[in-house]
């Protein structure tokens, strides 16, 4: 009898063939599609996997560009998407396989996801009603035989059902409010794809309320008094605030005469400061966004790979919490192997190794911690994470941090100042999370009651109060999870998507003008599509799924009713909402279309579209014949910021994968050169200086791309030779590992 273990990813299958196997497991192929034959215990194996999700939710049957569409069925990808085409050899083999198979196990990853995949593959691709399944957190050997051996007789059904109601409340959702938002600017007499979703709609009207309060916001004027003296101390005086000059400007004519302060009182206390939780995802995610400035996605893409490396445990759980029947003197052996942590580990183990758990839980997972094993090959960023996630792990073993704070008060003829201090007296868990401790330290010098200073200065600090914070890609994770908004492994998508779609923008996330317009138009038409307590109402409902205590049919049958009465609502002012919204499409085009002043004329430099792509020209053409050429396939943006060298306008160009790079538009930008390649360049340009292609023996021409100078053969593109000023080749190479080191 042969079992078919089937997994989530490839690289999966190979862990769990190799940690099964009673020597080693052979490897076959269909298709080009790999999977294992294996032999347990006298048992036949066949270890094969999806590829992710092989199934999506398409329209059951197709009837035009309409709303609302309810009637869905689960679809083979390859069918439905030209980049899912290889999906298709997938399926052809879990098929073939499954006809010789008697015995059927899911050894997907251990989430909503993970069940969905391993519902649909069982049931359309194996034709089977159920399946066994394994159970695990880390891709080790050792855990992967224990999930075998103890595998459940059947899939977790209530997993399963609120996965699969959660991927139709998206498709609800997503495809019908997109339909009539679409609908809706055709309506008015133009076409563009618009896009809302489920949570999409309400997290972009929370940051769209941000950004309504920042613009609402009307400072209001302060004053603070400072002094600065001998020995380096700076101080306060203790009201701290003023919110009238008049008062300030007292205290300044009693005091500005005085040389000279006494110490009053000194006070000190030591602060305990607990080591950190272990990491669940979302305080990973925040953690790498802080200390690295990677994005919450990336984050969670680098710690899966991570996990399927076998390395990290998974990766997508919202447990800050970790067990000892993990085996924590275990993988301290195996990470003090590691030499970059082998004598912190030999320290922890001497400890009561308790770890200091956080309150929060996951039925599925405990909280994200390193194996033990040795990686392989790790790219930069791999290493930064995972170096994080050891060092938080350790930390959490380790002993309280003390901190001395330390308030002295200066008197000056009887207005108290306030200079505080403080400082780690033991560095405890610091120790073991180095680098990544941001803790101030500011040490005040020994000071002694009734002592006095020599005072150097006095200040009179103009402040006025500022508006609130808007969100980064750190903050906004974590407000979305204490609102209740899309799931652990969701919400770096949904922030995504808003980016994608020109909602927002920037480093501190701001609202564009599509996206304030937008939520404006839903708000005042149809608030139920952006309403925050109806979007958590469903994740509560779909949680209760989870735990069996409702069902799929009765959670789409509300939001069914619900989305008709929307829909109706919104059909019947679509022509209105159309016009307001195409209104906001154009604004938004003109607005980021334009990159500047024309250097030529007193024109205006735009974007435009011609035959071979993007460029910049006059808005006074044929007049004005400027124009500039900007990189393919990048998106570039205006950044209303001018080139300090030659005045030309700067420009931001996003590459997928890369760092948003700023550049002057202007390709004879002195700034493009070198200091050290001037020289050469004059040399080259009077022509003084020549160089033979060592490919073709032509002469070499000097080029000039939108980021550098540099030569290339007369003969391109039949010969493609390059070189930099200096001789030295592949300036493209040399480009690529800036771009590396930028986005490290």
């Amino acid at each position: 009898m042969v079992e078919l273990i089937i997994t989530e990813k490839p690289s999966a299958a190979k862990k769990v063939a190799e940690a099964l196997d009673d020597g080693y497991p052979v490897k076959k192929t269909e298709k080009k599609v790999a999977y294992y034959q294996v032999s347990h215990k006298g048992k036949n194996i066949v270890v094969a996997s999806a590829v992710g999700h092989l199934y999506g939710l398409v329209e059951a049957k197709k009837n035009g560009w309409t709303y609302p569409v309810f009637d869905i069925k689960w679809e083979d990808s390859s069918k439905t998407s030209k980049d899912a085409k290889y999906i298709k050899d997938y399926l052809i083999t879990l098929k073939k396989l499954a006809k010789e198979a008697k015995e059927f196990t899911i050894a997907c990853d251990y989430d909503v996801e993970g069940e969905v995949i391993g519902m649909n593959v069982i049931r359309f691709a194996c034709k089977q009603k159920d399946a066994n399944r394994m159970k695990f957190s880390t891709l080790t050997k050792e855990d992967l035989i224990v999930a075998y051996e103890n595998k459940a007789k059947t899939l977790n059904w209530g997993q399963a059902y609120a996965g699969e109601t959660r991927h139709h409340l998206d498709w609800y959702y997503g495809i019908n409010l997109s339909r009539a938002l679409t609908a809706a600017v055709k309506a008015a007499g133009a076409f563009k794809v618009m896009s809302v979703g489920r949570v999409q709609g309400p997290a972009l009207k929370m940051l769209a309320d941000r950004e309504k309060e920042i613009a609402a916001f009307k400072p209001v004027p302060f004053w603070q008094l400072q002094i600065l003296c001998e020995k380096n101390i700076e101080a306060w005086h203790q009201k701290d605030k003023f919110w009238e000059e008049i008062e300030v400007k007292k205290i300044l004519t009693k005091i500005k005469s005085e040389k000279t302060a006494v110490v009053k009182e000194i006070k000190t206390r030591i602060i305990q400061q607990q080591p950190p939780h272990p990491f669940d995802l979302t305080t990973l995610q925040t953690e790498s966004y802080g200390v690295f400035r990677i994005t919450p996605k990336e984050t969670l893409a680098l710690a899966q790979e991570l996990y399927l490396a076998g390395v990290i445990s998974y990766p997508r759980t919202s447990s800050q919490q970790l067990d000892p029947k993990l085996g924590f003197k275990k993988i301290l052996n195996g990470l003090g192997k590691q030499k970059n942590y082998t004598n912190f580990c030999a320290e922890i183990a001497q400890t009561k190794l308790v770890p200091n758990n956080g309150k929060k839980t996951d039925p599925a997972h405990p909280a994200i911690y390193p194996t033990g094993q040795t990686p392989k090959t790790l790219t930069e960023r791999q290493r930064k994470i995972y170096d994080l996630i050891v060092k938080r792990f350790l930390a959490t073993f380790a002993e309280a941090a003390e901190r001395e704070s330390m308030n002295v008060s200066l008197d000056v003829k009887q207005e108290i100042f306030i200079a505080k201090g403080i400082r780690t007296v033991k560095a405890g868990w610091h120790k073991y999370y180095a680098p990544y401790v941001r803790v101030e330290e500011a040490e005040l010098p020994a000071l002694k009651e009734g002592e006095t200073v020599k005072i150097k200065k006095i200040n009179k600090v103009n402040k006025e109060t500022t508006p609130p914070n808007r969100f980064n890609q750190s903050s906004i994770i974590k407000e979305l999870e204490k609102r209740n908004l899309g799931t652990k492994a969701t919400r770096a998508d949904i922030l995504d998507r808003l980016f994608q779609r020109g909602y927002v923008e920037g480093v501190q996330i701001k609202v564009s003008k599509l996206g304030m317009e937008t939520i404006t138009i839903l708000e005042k038409n149809v608030p139920t599509i952006i309403d925050e307590e109806l979007t958590r109402n469903f994740e509560e409902e779909m949680e209760k799924i989870r735990e069996e205590k409702n069902t799929e049919e009765k959670v789409l049958e509300k939001a069914k009713k619900l989305l008709i009465d929307i829909l109706d609502k919104f059909r019947k002012n679509e022509k209105k909402i159309g016009e307001e919204l195409l209104k906001a499409v154009q604004e938004t085009r003109e607005i980021e279309s334009r990159i500047g002043h024309c250097p030529k004329c007193k024109g205006t430099l735009v974007m435009k579209r011609g035959k071979y792509g993007m460029f910049i020209a006059c808005d006074k053409y044929p007049e004005c014949d400027a124009i500039f050429k900007i990189p393919s396939n990048a998106l570039v943006k205006n950044t209303e910021k001018v080139c300090e060298v030659c005045g030309y306008p700067k420009v931001v160009v996003i590459k997928k994968g890369k760092r948003p790079q700023e550049s002057c538009i202007n390709p004879d930008c002195p700034s493009k050169v070198k200091e050290e390649d001037k020289e050469l360049l004059k040399q080259f340009e009077s022509g003084k200086v020549s160089r033979k292609c060592p490919k073709c023996g032509k002469t070499l021409l000097l080029r000039k791309s939108f980021y550098n100078v540099f030569l290339g053969c007369p003969d391109f593109p039949k010969c493609r030779h390059m070189e930099n000023l200096d001789g030295s080749k592949g300036w493209k190479r040399k480009k690529k590992e800036e771009d590396k080191e930028d986005t490290d």
